[in-house]
């Protein structure tokens, strides 16, 4: 496998156990909403890629969809296991790369990856993927942190914090990236929307990370001189002692059309 792919396995296999109760990732309200309207029939089954410690998939399962739970991390995938024996939860597990989907085509009629593609090492042969198990009609949601439009220093700064404080981390790509690359693979684009979401505390975030202490202080560093750009399009500060900043976050919701379109329709 690729490089990034076995930094991402060993980072999140040393990290998984930060992953569960404690994780701002177990509150789903994230994708209750973007799958509001859709019944269990309509989103199963479900494949859920780098599902972590698999609030996404017990949220699924727990609104009657079979679900299957995938990552690269056998990990994180002992976590989800957990997870459903406490919630008394049906989820399968397979282990395997998000650019790579061992399942046959048209297997799934919703596909989901939560706050996971910046470690991928291809986001386009993940959607390439993601498209090929779908069926016709079959959805597929994508919540991730983005860089933000129009402010490249903003965005060179969030990208260096985010690298050194995980070495797995990739790259947040803009919506508007994401837009260009689904419609090119043939996804019809439903929702493409960023929010602001706030990310609580710097420190907290090492610590899930298992980010090493001289690195620490390179971000630290990196805070106390950002620029003006980062504080504001970011939202950069400090709160009751704690180093906040609000991340763009995306969700995409794409759709697989009912009817493959034509040579002279593309």
């Amino acid at each position: 496998m690729s490089d990034p792919v076995e930094t991402s396995r060993a980072q999140f296999d040393r990290q998984a156990a930060c992953y569960g109760r404690a994780h701002i990732l177990r509150d789903v309200s994230d994708v209750a909403a973007a799958l509001d309207g859709f019944d269990a029939a309509r989103l199963s089954p479900a494949l859920d890629v780098a599902t972590g410690a698999g609030h996404t998939a017990a949220y699924l399962a727990e609104r009657g969809v079979a679900v299957t739970a995938a990552d690269i991390s056998e990990g994180m995938l002992e976590e989800v296991r957990k997870l459903a024996v406490e919630r008394g939860l049906d989820i399968s597990t397979r282990q395997h790369a998000a650019e790579s989907l061992p399942y046959a085509d048209t297997s799934f009629r919703l596909v989901t990856c939560r706050v996971a593609a910046h470690h991928f090492a291809s986001v386009e042969g993940f959607l390439r993927e993601a498209f090929r198990v779908l069926r016709p009609g079959g959805l597929l949601l994508v919540i991730d942190g983005a860089s933000p439009e129009g402010a490249p220093v903003a965005e060179k700064w969030l990208q260096g914090v985010e690298k050194l404080r995980d070495p797995s981390h990739g790259r947040f790509l803009r919506s508007s990236e994401w837009r260009k690359l689904a419609e090119q693979i043939g996804f019809e684009v439903l929702r493409g929307d960023c929010l602001p979401f706030k990310q609580p505390d710097l420190e907290w975030y090492f610590h899930t990370a298992g980010t090493p202490e001289a690195t620490r202080s390179e971000v630290r560093q990196m805070v106390v001189q950002a620029p003006a750009e980062v504080r504001r399009v970011l939202g950069l500060a400090e709160e009751e002692g704690k180093v906040v900043w609000w991340w763009p976050r995306l969700t995409f919701l794409g759709q697989r059309p009912e009817v493959a379109k034509t040579a002279s329709q593309t």
